[in-house]
């Protein structure tokens, strides 16, 4: 097939098969998944290809409820930018109330046999915040030697290729998102050069580039992170790789029948974000607008004993913090805990029992106190959706 189109046709031929045989693919329902996951590919994919330019650079939403990849967090905005090397940039915002902002300069990027390297991250505390809420910094080449430890310069190292912002709610109901901008200091007030026959070609060809390694990429990291951790646990907190160092994560792998749920129990840490997801098996985030397949801290039911008491399950047990798997047999469960002033040690981290479902109500403890109604789990959904969209996600 010829044309600028060419790679592309081929690409998402090419990405239909790798959905198809993918190792946990065996129904219908696997393969219907696997094809909605590759429409937020390409989508994801179109954006972040017209967001490529280094000259003009904008903070752009690539990931969301539509354009998921990474185990994406359904508490988080994620906002991303290009940087070029020798650049110097200011990003000018507003601090919402939301649980979490942080920064991270990154280089190189994700594929199947490497990870992208973070070079620098940090929350908004390393940030000079106004009485108003604004804050500006820059970002550029090293200038003097003690440009490490300024807080309103950061050193963009040889290699620095995006920025990502990241807006963490604990209770959607109630915090609001801040805003950020970023420009480029030299181009300000500059255009961009017009598109090219050349130019577009190229862009269709990392298009189809990229379709493909994400696919292969995601595929990859249940095996990367999991390996040979047995089904059904959860790790103990550790430093979520690659990130900040205020950030925890515990996660593992769940395989489920349809007679059986996971019966979790977590303390409340009092950190400002702590938050359990479950994913699918393409290393993604579950539908989490019209079903409750994540709970923050904020959003959970804390029982007496002062814990929060989650069931993982595809049948309804009847409870607050039922997190629904959605059908799937198996798939990825995660714990984050985020914005710590220090370690989540394993007396903070979750226990983890596979049960008969039947047996939920003897195997839950303060199983009365998480008792809903059919009409009062309603209303838990119908918040939930309300709050979603007032948080303006597309």
């Amino acid at each position: 097939m010829s044309g600028a189109t060419g790679p592309l046709a081929k690409a998402l031929a090419e990405a239909e098969e790798i959905i198809r045989s993918a190792p946990h693919v065996r129904t219908d329902e696997d393969v219907a998944e696997g094809l909605e996951y590759l429409l937020g590919t390409i989508r994801g994919a179109i954006e972040t290809g017209q967001h490529r330019g280094r000259t003009h650079p904008q903070l752009f939403e690539a990931t969301g409820p539509y354009t998921k990849m990474g185990l994406d967090n359904p508490d988080t905005l994620y906002f991303y930018a290009n940087l070029a090397d020798g650049a110097e940039y200011v990003i000018e915002g507003r601090r919402g109330t939301t649980a979490d902002l942080s920064f991270q300069v990154m280089a190189g990027t994700y594929s199947a046999d490497e990870r992208a390297a973070s070079h620098a991250a940090f929350d908004d505390r390393r940030v000079d915040i106004d009485e108003r809420g604004r804050y500006r910094f820059r970002l550029g080449p090293a200038r003097y030697d003690d440009d490490e430890g300024d807080p309103g310069y950061v050193v963009l190292h040889p290699g620095s290729s995006m920025i990502a912002v990241r807006e963490v709610f604990s209770d959607w109901s109630r915090e609001e998102a801040g805003s950020a901008i970023i420009r480029r200091l030299d181009t300000v007030g500059t255009a961009p050069e017009p598109v090219t026959l050349a130019g577009q070609e190229k862009f269709y060809a990392k298009l189809a580039e990229a379709l493909v390694g994400r696919l292969r990429t995601w595929l990859a990291f249940p095996g990367w992170f999991f390996g040979e951790q047995p089904h059904n646990t959860l790790n103990v907190p550790r430093q979520t790789p690659g990130g900040l160092t205020t950030q925890f994560s515990s996660a593992g792998i769940f395989e489920l029948g349809p007679d059986e749920a996971i019966v979790i129990s977590v303390p409340v840490a009092g950190v400002p974000y702590q938050g359990f997801q479950l994913g699918s098996m393409w290393y993604a985030s579950l539908e989490y607008v019209h079903h409750q397949t994540s709970l923050t801290a904020d959003q959970a039911h804390v029982t007496s004993d002062g814990l929060i008491h989650l069931v993982v399950s595809e049948r309804d047990p009847g409870l607050a913090n039922w997190v629904e798997t959605l059908g799937r047999r198996e798939g990825i469960m995660q714990f984050r805990w985020q914005r710590t002033d220090g370690p989540i040690g394993p007396e903070l981290g979750p226990t983890v029992k596979v049960v008969p479902f039947d047996r939920v109500p003897d195997e839950v403890p303060c199983h009365d106190e998480l008792r809903v109604t059919g009409e009062q789990w309603r209303e838990r959904i119908a918040a939930r959706q309300d709050a979603f969209a007032r948080r303006g996600l597309s």
